[in-house]
């Protein structure tokens, strides 16, 4: 179900986006707690950057709740970091912070949305591993063909 891509030494997860927001529903949101846990932790690795904690960002989402706000803001973060791991990947800015917190008020769609633009971003990062150029999130427009004379 998942694909393991190796990128700079260490191992990140391409998950089916669907089958993560099926199994989150499926097991009452324990899969979704341990999948943002996951995310988390693979932004901070890529990243490089130790101030992100992952089990911090689990908190404000599992007993954060009793107080409303954690939950979006940890959220609406964590879409941050999607945006800054695709950044580093060498593709376009595609994932939106605000559309993911609203996500979040739908059933949790937040999860499939993040995790689409997160297998975008593996993808881009494991072809510059490779030294292929990234591949850009929308075709280059293409003018159109002179009028016929």
């Amino acid at each position: 179900m998942a694909e393991i891509l190796v990128i700079d030494g260490q191992e990140f997860k391409k998950r089916s986006p669907w089958a993560v927001w099926g199994l989150s529903l499926v097991t009452i949101g324990i899969y979704g707690i341990v999948w943002y846990y996951k995310i988390n932790d693979e932004a901070r690795r890529y990243l490089g950057d130790e101030t992100i904690r992952p089990g911090i960002s689990v908190l404000a989402i599992v007993p954060g709740f009793l107080l409303i706000v954690p939950p979006f803001v940890s959220i609406y973060r964590t879409a941050q970091r999607i945006d800054r791991v695709e950044e580093k990947a060498g593709i376009q800015k595609t994932v939106e912070p605000i559309l993911g917190l609203l996500g979040a008020f739908f059933y949790s769609l937040h999860i499939p949305y993040y995790q689409s633009h997160l297998n975008q971003a593996w993808d881009a990062a494991s072809a510059l591993s490779r030294g292929a150029p990234a591949v850009p999130a929308t075709p280059p427009v293409v003018p159109p063909p002179p009028p016929p004379e």
